[in-house]
């Protein structure tokens, strides 16, 4: 596990690959949404096309305010609150 990204609005929690474990044979991602308070767990097709497209986003180099946008098209699919963290 490993912390990829963090701003005042989102962090990023990356999984690695385990081969093993099905959800996790492409690694996974932990998005959280401080302000709205709940996050989602990408893994399996979901996450190989997140690092994808994560990969295209930072080629660019761009702005935290970028990158917080290009997290906010995830917003729709957070729907387990944060509780702990």
């Amino acid at each position: 596990m490993n912390l990829i990204y963090n701003s005042e609005q989102y962090s990023v929690v990356e999984f690695g690959v385990d081969r093993n474990l099905d959800a996790l044979r492409f690694g996974g991602y932990e998005i959280v949404d401080k302000g709205g308070k709940r996050e989602i767990f990408i893994a399996g097709e979901l996450a190989k096309s997140f690092r994808r497209d994560v990969n295209e986003l930072i080629a660019g180099e761009p702005t935290m305010a970028e990158i917080d946008e290009f997290l906010g098209s995830y917003d729709e699919l957070m729907s387990q609150p944060v509780l702990l963290h």
